[in-house]
């Protein structure tokens, strides 16, 4: 898979789990950084497909951004979803990245 779907793919996910985010708890931060990380993503992979190596330091920085995040969520809460669940995208998603963009 390409870097570049990656991020699509990625963001997608980030995405959905903001929304979810509002529509469980109401969360209005959880859906304004799932937007904005989408746009980050979505981006992104638009820089990649065009070849600018820029897209592929934004995707992995905001995967690194929201990897520490959720990591540092998952530790004070010990709780799987939706921190857990989104270190395993996070993590999934930097190491495909990282592969890709070799």
């Amino acid at each position: 898979m390409s870097p570049a779907w990656v991020a699509f793919v990625y963001g997608a996910i980030v995405l959905a789990g903001g929304v979810m985010g509002f529509v469980k708890a109401r969360s209005r931060a959880s859906l304004i950084a799932g937007v904005a990380s989408f746009a980050l993503l979505l981006g992104a992979g638009a820089l990649m497909l065009r070849g600018e190596k820029a897209g592929w330091i934004a995707a992995m920085a905001v995967a690194g951004l929201l990897l520490a995040f959720f990591a540092a969520r998952w530790l004070k809460g010990r709780k799987f979803m939706p921190a857990g669940m989104m270190v395993l995208a996070s993590a999934a998603a930097l190491v495909l990245l990282a592969w890709g963009g070799r």
